[in-house]
């Protein structure tokens, strides 16, 4: 790739991203562009225009993409009620489509035939940004400095800071062990004393949330309003979709809500342990599920469900953009006409309990057919004899068979 002419970085303005930055202007002799994204990751992102200016950097892109985010990626997931492997939330999977999409755009705007980004050779990251862009542009070259340099090192990245003049930002205090990834659905821990499978998370690696034990003794309670499967209101206050998630991260963390322990298959094919806290995201899968169960025909709501574990495996293996994930999103969209209602939770040391549900509009729970009391004829309990005979006929012809043999 000698021919490269400008290249877009994903840009956070660290030690790894100001290093890739240094070495694509050394090994490629290339024009870089850097994009600086804020997807609610808390962190303060005009130091990494001072940062790229240092370097003689004239195209530097940061981009305040927090309602985005939500609206356009971690609502419609949502939606779907989607985990990978039966509990991970998806937190970082669903932030790399925007990213990819962003670094494809700037790509377009300023004229570059390629991008980079910091993900590592081993992570299911590099798959995401890069299956990504290839779906949106597909001429788009990629360098992923860790698939060609020697650094794979804290050691010989500083040693590389130092010898090409990269200031290195020495944390005062306890400096965290993890890698940490943080957006505005989650944040997630892997790396130091986590590779032990067996090791207990210490306390102090928590940023989000309390842990269950010293939560309040008291209940927080919060009443949820949907409009077609998207939260647009917290108890009475309606919100765009970046305040609902930021409020209920914010409840839901002080309630020890949202933390998660696990160990996960990566699609380049080996096994992670990482650490997550998705505290906002918790109570929304919670409640979402608690309003379709009231409002989703039966054999709508068990499809769904039937089509989520491919649909978020699509999303954790970086199929964002692929034609099957937005012909299953389609199908998601489609349902969720009639999810509208309320639904009332109770927080509560770590758990999320449904209280109430209620839709004016929309709702198939009919009071006069499932009453235990009178239902003046509303269901006639005499017809459920022949439908059990219908359903036990294949059963009764096999057991007649064994009983002859």
């Amino acid at each position: 790739m000698a021919d490269i002419k400008k290249v877009v970085l994903a840009y956070s303005g660290g030690l790894d991203t100001s290093i890739i930055l240094k070495w694509l202007q050394d090994e490629y002799h290339c024009e870089v562009v850097t994009f600086t994204a804020d997807i609610g990751q808390g962190e303060e992102l005009e130091p990494a225009r001072t940062k790229a200016q240092a370097f003689g950097i004239k195209e530097i892109y940061i981009q305040d993409l927090r309602e985005e985010f939500v609206r356009d990626y971690v609502f419609p997931m949502f939606r779907a009620n989607a985990i990978y492997e039966g509990e991970y939330l998806l937190g970082t999977s669903i932030a790399r489509p925007l990213i990819a999409k962003q670094l494809v755009e700037i790509a377009n705007q300023t004229g570059a035939d390629t991008i980079s980004h910091g993900a590592t050779g081993k992570g299911n990251d590099q798959v995401r940004f890069e299956l990504g862009a290839y779906a949106l542009r597909p001429d788009i070259k990629v360098i992923a400095p860790w698939r060609e340099w020697d650094l794979n090192s804290r050691e010989k990245l500083l040693a590389y800071a130092e010898q090409h003049g990269i200031p290195i930002e020495m944390k005062r205090g306890k400096q965290s062990p993890y890698s940490m990834d943080a957006n505005l659905l989650h944040i997630s821990y892997e790396g130091g004393m986590l590779e032990d499978p067996w090791a207990e998370p210490e306390e102090d690696m928590w940023r989000w949330t309390v842990s269950p034990e010293t939560a309040p003794d008291k209940p927080t309670t919060l009443e949820l309003e949907f409009a077609k499967g998207d939260i647009i209101a917290i108890d009475g206050q309606t919100m765009t979709p970046a305040q609902v998630l930021t409020h209920l991260n914010k409840v839901a963390g002080e309630n020890g809500i949202g933390r998660l322990d696990l160990v996960e298959n990566r699609y380049v094919g080996m096994k992670s342990r990482g650490c997550y806290e998705t505290p906002g995201g918790t109570v929304m899968l919670k409640a979402h599920r608690a309003i379709e169960s009231l409002t989703l025909d039966r054999e709508v709501a068990h499809l769904k469900d039937e089509l989520m574990p491919r649909y978020a495996s699509l999303i954790y293996n970086g199929y964002w953009w692929s034609p099957e994930r937005k012909l299953l999103q389609e199908l998601i969209d489609s349902s969720q006409v009639t999810v509208n209602g309320k639904v009332r939770l109770k927080l509560y040391k770590g758990n999320v309990i449904v209280t109430g549900r209620t839709s004016d509009t929309h709702s198939l729970f009919d009071t006069s057919i499932v009453t235990f009391e009178d239902d003046e004829g509303a269901y006639n309990q005499q017809d459920a004899a022949g439908f059990i005979k219908l359903n036990a006929l294949r059963m009764r012809i096999a057991a007649r068979l064994s009983t002859t043999s």
